[in-house]
């Protein structure tokens, strides 16, 4: 039997509570998906590279990416990206594409329907 370990950050707690509220205000269930996979154990979270992004988003495509975004590899597409935590190298390179990274409440705030948003894994 395991034991029952909750989120000890504040701000993780608070972003995941705010995820569900505009879900459930939105009617936008790609919200609570991204709640629901911030909850879990930080090892299932997704690592997600620049080159991947590169690879299969569209131009101007918006990617959501519930864990980590680094900066391996490049990108020539100019996309909006919002992450949990991203590398510095990462933000830099999507940056100088012409994209834009963002942080989920900056997201939620431009696109509280969540539509036509990629999620990366």
């Amino acid at each position: 039997m395991g034991i029952n370990q909750r989120k000890t950050n504040p701000n993780l707690v608070a972003l995941i509570q705010r995820l569900k509220d505009a879900s459930r205000l939105n009617g936008a269930p790609v919200w609570r998906d991204i709640a629901l996979r911030l909850e879990g154990p930080m090892r299932n979270w997704a690592e997600v590279n620049v080159g991947k992004i590169n690879r299969y988003a569209s131009e101007n495509e918006t990617v959501v990416v519930p864990g980590k975004l680094l900066g391996a590899g490049e990108i020539a597409k100019k996309v909006t990206v919002a992450a949990y935590r991203s590398s510095g190298q990462a933000k830099e390179k999507i940056e100088k594409a012409g994209g834009r990274s963002l942080s989920f409440d900056e997201l939620i705030e431009t696109n509280p329907k969540g539509s036509k948003v990629r999620m990366m894994r």
